[in-house]
């Protein structure tokens, strides 16, 4: 799972210096795809409720 802090610097600059939109910048990381940490919050507990 991938942290999203670990590439908020990268997002603000490409939004700051070169006008992008948030979806943007993360589309032009190629971090497009990356669920949100409302749905990591729930995938991870259904994990654990998988192996309860």
């Amino acid at each position: 799972m991938m942290d999203s802090s670990n590439h908020e610097m990268a997002v603000d600059m490409l939004r700051c210096h070169l006008g992008m939109s948030k979806q943007e910048a993360l589309e032009e990381l190629g971090l497009e795809d990356m669920p949100s940490i409302d749905q990591q919050v729930v995938n991870s507990q259904s994990q654990v409720a998988n192996d309860a």
